[in-house]
């Protein structure tokens, strides 16, 4: 990794873009300190002091800090996130889209028109939802029309403005723009969460109960990060064999290929979808004021709610972490069989004269692919609950109550080996060109 960054600031077109990637990501920074007019920021912190850690941590991770802070970019890009997952299901089941995404090009221009528009058309509901909430809630200066409507621009503008951003460092940064957006966001709360375990596992305690607590805290990431890294780079290769053909006095086909079937096949996306329906409740009900008696609503929100998971004193609550891992695994099979089907890569190989090895053509091929997938899938689930178990596991035992978890660390990895591997193809590009240049010269 720092060979390639040594490589990547030695050629001039490549460190100018990760320079420019630098200003754009101090840009959102900035832009998540700038409070937003018409709120009280004490009010706001009171607020969210009062109200249980899961219930916004997943949202104030996301958004870097901003969300319980109510700056101006408080959405974040949480809305173009749910916007594309829409697009990407959208596509499936509509036959117009799905023809724009045959068109190439053009019809990925299309569809990424159509996602902006969603994008903003969410930012505003949620906007709206949100400024009428905290408005109920008395956390508005003056909850009035024109206040709330302020709010709303704001919170709109702003997930738009950050929409550009990343779309500017995709075609003008080190590419991959929302996603770094969003990893600049989350690496953002690391270091107020190592504070926090320091000062609950390390400060004030014997020297020798300092090293050996700091030793397993940094044991247990270090060990959590390999483990990430090894489930998104891990891949199940299935060999196709093509036939050769004789036209003329020429021989085509008859080389090796493989099909990839990532382990992740899926992603972070089912740990989004699972987290998101855990905490939705528990946000509408913070807004609400509702969750703090003693009834059965009280109880299944104390379930929904991952700080109470895996405590000792309270083990029904964990009947919740039992329902998350359920989800998880559901969203993983749900996703990858609308992003790869098997079918059509079985018609394609049996047009193109590929086989796979022992397997015929046909159905048989369709159901060997299915069955090696449900396979890869189950691990790949069984993966992203371990990573998402853990921190749950020291958060109720431990009290370990940090705001990067699991899904965060998923996302930092994927991201980072993503990026690298742009910078690496944008070298290898040049190289070529001036290896052609060179030779034409």
């Amino acid at each position: 990794m720092l060979k390639t960054i040594q490589k990547a600031f030695k050629i001039d077109d490549i460190r100018n873009r990760i320079f420019y990637t630098f200003l754009m990501l101090v840009v959102v920074r900035l832009g998540s300190q700038l409070p937003t007019p018409g709120v009280d920021p004490t009010i706001v912190q009171n607020f969210f002091a009062d109200q249980s850690g899961a219930a916004f941590n997943f949202f104030d991770a996301f958004t870097g800090g901003s969300f319980t802070q109510m700056s101006v970019f408080a959405l974040s890009i949480t809305p173009y996130i749910t916007s594309s997952i829409i697009m990407q299901l959208l596509t499936i089941a509509i036959p117009k889209l799905e023809e724009m995404q045959r068109e190439g090009a053009d019809g990925r221009k299309k569809i990424a028109a159509i996602t902006r528009y969603v994008t903003v058309a969410l930012a505003l509901i949620e906007s709206t939802a949100m400024a009428v909430g905290f408005g109920r809630q008395g956390l508005l200066i003056e909850y009035n029309f024109v206040n709330a409507a302020i709010v709303v621009c704001t919170f709109t503008a702003g997930s738009a403005f950050l929409m550009w951003i990343g779309e500017r460092i995709t075609e003008k940064g080190v590419g991959n723009g929302i996603s770094i957006v969003l990893l600049i966001n989350i690496v953002s709360r690391i270091p107020d969460d190592f504070v926090t375990l320091y000062t609950q596992f390390v400060k004030g305690k014997k020297i020798a109960m300092q090293i050996l607590a700091a030793a397993i805290i940094l044991a247990i990431i270090l060990a959590v990060v390999i483990f990430v890294i090894i489930l998104q780079d891990g891949e199940r290769r299935i060999p196709v064999q093509y036939s050769k053909k004789v036209q003329g006095r020429k021989t085509y086909g008859g080389q090796s290929s493989h099909i990839p079937l990532k382990v992740n096949t899926a992603g972070v996306i089912p740990v989004i979808f699972a987290s998101s329906l855990m905490q939705f409740p528990i946000v509408i009900a913070s807004f609400l004021g509702k969750g703090n008696g003693t009834g059965i609503g009280s109880k299944i929100l104390n379930m929904l709610n991952s700080n109470n998971w895996c405590d000792p004193q309270n083990p029904v609550y964990s009947i919740g972490l039992v329902i998350y891992i359920a989800l998880t695994i559901f969203f993983a099979y749900f996703y990858t069989s609308i992003t790869f089907n098997p079918l059509e890569v079985a018609n394609n190989m049996k047009k193109s004269g590929g086989f796979i090895p022992g397997i015929r053509p046909g159905k048989p091929t369709v159901e060997y692919l299915q069955k090696i997938l449900n396979y890869v899938i189950f691990i790949g689930a069984c993966g992203l609950v371990i990573v998402q178990v853990i921190p749950f596991f020291f958060n109720g035992v431990f009290g370990a109550n940090v705001s990067f978890g699991g899904t965060s660390l998923i996302i930092i990895v994927g991201v980072v080996l993503e990026t690298l591997k742009q910078i690496e193809s944008q070298m290898l590009v040049r190289n070529y060109s001036g290896f052609l240049n060179s030779k034409g010269n």
